[in-house]
């Protein structure tokens, strides 16, 4: 495995961890609150955002516009059995969802799920580490690489590790923050 298709697995895995906080609930109306959510429409389950326009008028309120005014129910249904806890608000044009102020219990809720979420693309990271270093391992055994060879990739692989788990760790101290601010 070269470095760089490593570097870019790590940065995927980095991606990933990004996708997931983003999706964790904070104070005010974040649009990608909802991108987890899947509306049933002509039988088949598809993305909320496929479906209507997201908009966020205020730090308080998501704005959901049906393309098909048809699936309007559906889409409020959807959110309602999701586990975001939030109601809709259907007026037969548009959904408003009020996204009320956590509550300090709520908060360390979210901040333990965000760590729970970040751990999980740190051990994806470690698992794309223990791969390339099992990788070099066996080349050096083939002696298709010198010892020398091989502790310097162990050591760039370990480098591109820290680099990969630092940034974890910086975006969930910033979501953390998020969550937290009142």
């Amino acid at each position: 495995m070269k470095l760089a298709e490593l570097k870019d697995h790590m940065q995927k895995s980095v991606e990933a961890t990004q996708r997931s906080f983003n999706t964790i609930r904070t104070g005010r109306a974040n649009a990608s609150l909802l991108d987890r959510i899947t509306v049933e429409y002509y039988g088949a389950e598809t993305p909320l955002k496929s479906l209507a326009t997201i908009g966020t008028p205020d730090a308080s309120t998501i704005v959901i516009q049906p393309f098909d005014m048809g699936s309007i129910g559906t889409i409020e249904k959807a959110i309602s059995l999701s586990d975001l806890g939030l109601t809709p608000n259907n007026d037969g044009k548009v959904i408003r969802l009020n996204i009320p102020p956590l509550t300090a219990e709520r908060r360390k809720e979210l901040v333990k799920v965000a760590g729970k979420l970040a751990e999980e693309g740190k051990v994806a990271i470690r698992n794309i580490r223990r791969d390339a270093v099992d990788e070099v391992r066996k080349q050096e055994k083939n002696s298709d690489i010198s010892e020398d060879e091989a502790r310097d990739l162990q050591e760039e692989i370990q480098k591109l590790t820290d680099q990969s788990t630092k940034r974890i760790d910086e975006l969930l101290a910033a979501k953390e923050k998020d969550i937290t601010t009142v």
